[in-house]
């Protein structure tokens, strides 16, 4: 492969129709304004290209599209049944004793009564007591504050998703 030319696993989104494209985004983030964004700004000839134009996508969420996105993602410990997405993002819980699973469920649902949304963290390669850790971080900052910090969370978290969705075999 030369310098110039595009991954093929980012060639096969490029040439994707558009309803298979639209679900392949939704697949990554699950707000529409990003999803049709990214859409729009196709075709991409990097990887790189494909990531900042969801980082930019990503700062330009109103708060109804980044309501939308985090309502994408379970809490964490308890990924969604059947989805090897967010079982393999939230690994970290997996094997967590069970007094740490019940600990973050209890944060969690503090901090969904304080802000109205899941704890939204990338938790790949995080472990239990890390994700722990943070969401008691968190939990005290104030509501603008910590929906920038949700707002870089996602960010990270598109990117990786992005990342599979292009290194995909065919």
């Amino acid at each position: 492969m030369t310098s110039t030319s595009t991954p093929p696993g980012l060639a096969r989104f490029n040439d994707l129709e558009e309803p298979a494209a639209l679900a392949a985004l939704h697949e990554a983030c699950a707000s529409t304004a990003w999803a049709r964004r990214l859409l729009a700004a196709r075709p991409y000839a990097t990887p790189e290209a494909l990531y900042s134009a969801s980082d930019a996508a990503t700062v330009e969420l109103g708060e109804a599209d980044l309501a939308e996105a985090m309502a994408g993602h379970p809490p964490i410990g308890r990924p969604r049944p059947g989805d090897p997405t967010s079982a393999r993002e939230q690994s970290g819980m997996a094997g967590a004793a069970d007094g740490l699973k019940a600990e973050m469920l209890e944060l969690n649902l503090a901090y969904q009564e304080r802000f109205g949304h899941v704890f939204l963290i990338c938790a790949t390669g995080r472990t239990g007591e890390e994700m722990r850790d943070a969401v008691k971080e968190r939990i005290g900052n104030p509501p603008e504050r910590e929906r920038e910090i949700v707002r870089t969370e996602l960010g990270k978290i598109n990117r990786i998703r992005l990342a599979r969705l292009v290194e995909e075999d065919a």
